[in-house]
């Protein structure tokens, strides 16, 4: 039985991931900035990733910390608040990992970090890290999965697993906005062409990857200062799969098509308002932003070869059943 810490545990990754550990019969703590325990044998601690000392407390005792925590914010804004978690915050857990003899870190990073603006087909882990700024939350993953993979020694064994496009049930961020919209009558406009690829990962088996890779992660194992991609490996176009959510619980789609630019100059005049009459609001994107449209109308899916052989792993959910398997528990 291992002592296992999952960062951001009461989110919807975490919470998947909390549950996989807790399953199995490995002591788990969820770290969280706040909530509490879902279940009587987890431990949930209640830390700020930017307090260095609350951080490096949570983290001792433990066997293997999964970090998954992050501030995910695709807007041109609140770019300190975004370093501060997501670079600051992977440097402490890092840090206290180090000081407390944690002997194996899973970071869950992005498949953002490769993306430049531009199309990317079946890229695989030799791609290089984005040069062009796309988002203070892009550039920041990628700062701190540099980190993370560079530390990995005979001390403590280090990966990097980046997924793309998580859904399943409990996501509180693509499908909620998505269905809201529907509801509310506004899914009026796909935007682009329709024809760009795009990957998903349904969330079990995301987090079946990550157990694999905790399992194999060991000082000087082939997985180790080493990053995966992990999705479903089967590209469709994002409104596609829009669509078919949509068909499936009884709401209308898009009719209707913007040109990329249109829609591209609405999400830069969007991302004004909200820096300079809003201030910046934080998990309130609703799809309008640059990086956002960007991914919409580009190619971006990638190979899982890598992650199939060094976790011997592979996605057991299709995409039409982990629509299914969303759908019903919406409908629960």
């Amino acid at each position: 039985m291992a002592r296992v810490l999952v960062t951001g545990g009461n989110g919807f990754v975490g919470r998947h991931l909390v549950d996989a550990f807790a399953d199995r019969g490995d002591a788990v703590t969820a770290l969280d900035l706040r909530g509490s325990s879902w279940r009587d044998e987890v431990r949930f601690a209640s830390v700020d990733l930017r307090d260095a000392e609350a951080t490096a407390a949570a983290v001792a005792g433990h066997d293997l910390v999964v970090h998954n925590a992050s501030l995910v914010h695709t807007k041109q804004n609140r770019a300190e608040d975004v370093w501060a978690v997501n670079l600051g915050g992977t440097e402490h857990i890092l840090a206290a990992c180090q000081t407390h003899g944690v002997r194996k870190l899973v970071y869950v990073s992005s498949a953002s970090v490769v993306y430049e603006g531009r199309d990317i087909r079946a890229g695989d882990e030799t791609l290089p890290y984005a040069r062009e700024s796309q988002a203070p939350y892009a550039d920041s993953k990628i700062a701190a999965e540099k980190r993370v993979l560079a530390a990995s020694d005979a001390e403590v064994a280090t990966c990097a697993i980046r997924p793309h496009v998580v859904f399943g049930p409990g996501d509180t961020r693509l499908l909620p906005a998505i269905l809201d919209r529907a509801r509310a009558g506004k899914m009026h406009y796909s935007v682009g062409p329709g024809t760009h690829l795009s990957d998903f990962t349904y969330i079990d088996n995301l987090s079946d990857a990550i157990l694999a890779a905790s399992d194999r992660l060991e000082p000087g194992a082939p997985l180790a200062g080493e990053a995966l991609f992990v999705t479903n490996g089967e590209p469709m176009a994002f409104f596609d799969f829009v669509g078919r959510v949509l068909d499936r619980v009884g709401l209308p789609g898009p009719k209707r098509r913007v040109p990329f630019a249109v829609a591209y100059g609405a999400a830069t005049v969007a991302e004004t308002w909200d820096t300079w009459v809003k201030g910046g609001t934080l998990h309130a994107e609703d799809g309008m932003s640059r990086f956002a449209i960007r991914y919409l109308c580009t190619h971006h899916y990638f190979s899982i070869a890598k992650a199939k052989r060094l976790l011997d792993w592979a996605p057991k959910v299709s995409i039409a059943e982990g629509i299914e398997r969303t759908a019903t528990a919406l409908e629960a």
